[in-house]
């Protein structure tokens, strides 16, 4: 039997109306949710990136405040519009568009977002906090995994979970967040450094592609009747196509929708809810800017040092 096929979309427009109502309650206390996006040089994919995440803010009743800058900005300048963001209470989340030009330092930028602003969840304060289990931003893309198997009615509990991939943004997270009490799963970090990847594969009762490479799961990787959640967006050249190529995921999806019992397609599975969850944790930062500070780090500012 064939697997179901997840609707991402679908599931993305659900959380996406939840946010709505959320926002539409701030703005009747005066407080409007916004977004300070900066992107540095005009990389196709994160103009397109950028564009995508500035509609879907719109259509949540959100604003964002966009700062185009040119690809030779230096790392100074880009942290001196970090500190004027942080220092705006009209703005309650910061976006740094990844990847930076070669000459910007990605983890000093992160590192100097207000972490009460970090809607990403990559600011070392915001790992600490899902490492711990304490309150925080989480990265949007995990979160949209996670959404999406509770979505599916996957059970997660004493579920064994196998995440190719050891990115900060996808890998890593994930293998924190599902592994929290609250998901109670058992988690194994593969790479593709991994020795005999398909032994560790095959034993997972959810797989979690996100380690970029195109089709690097085969269906004989895969359990019968396991979850398959990719998370890969790769460009595979094809002259057929109008743009010159096609997006394919890290899983070879004909083969393995004859395997799994559900399975995200790549487009349309898990990208959509990347956005949702980046509204959902702006609407969470306004929420608590206006009851005066994060939940993490409560009224102090980043610097203080007070007890």
């Amino acid at each position: 039997m064939a697997a179901v096929v997840v609707d991402g979309k679908a599931a993305a427009q659900r959380i996406r109306a939840e946010v709505r109502e959320r926002v539409r309650l701030l703005r009747e206390k005066g407080l409007i949710p916004c977004l300070g996006v900066i992107l540095v040089g005009e990389d196709p994919a994160s103009l397109s990136y950028v564009t995508a995440k500035a509609k879907a803010l719109e259509e949540a009743g959100m604003t964002s405040r966009d700062l185009r800058l040119p690809a030779d900005t230096g790392e100074d300048a880009l942290l001196a519009h970090i500190a004027g963001l942080n220092r705006d209470p009209a703005v309650q989340g910061i976006l740094v568009q990844l990847p930076l030009p070669s000459h910007i330092r990605e983890d000093r930028v992160i590192s100097a977002i207000d972490p009460r602003k970090d809607v990403d969840g990559f600011h070392p304060v915001s790992v600490g906090n899902l490492v711990l289990g304490k309150p925080g931003f989480v990265p949007c893309t995990p979160q949209g995994v996670a959404a999406l198997l509770r979505e599916m009615n996957v059970p997660i509990a004493g579920a064994h979970v196998v995440v190719v991939g050891r990115s900060n943004i996808v890998g890593k997270p994930l293998v924190n967040l599902l592994s929290r009490r609250d998901f109670n799963a058992t988690v194994t970090l593969c790479h593709t450094g991994t020795r005999d990847l398909a032994a560790y594969t095959r034993q997972a009762d959810i797989l979690i592609a996100a380690a970029g490479k195109a089709g690097l799961i085969t269906a004989d990787m895969i359990r019968e009747g396991a979850a398959v959640i990719d998370v890969g967006v790769n460009r595979v050249p094809d002259p057929a196509a109008k743009k010159g190529y096609r997006l394919k995921g890290d899983v070879d999806f004909e083969g393995a929708v004859e395997r799994a019992s559900v399975i995200t397609p790549v487009p349309g599975g898990v990208g959509p809810m990347t956005i949702a969850m980046l509204l959902r944790n702006l609407a969470q930062a306004a929420e608590d800017w206006g009851a005066g500070g994060s939940k993490a780090l409560g009224d102090k500012s980043p610097g203080d040092k007070s007890p």
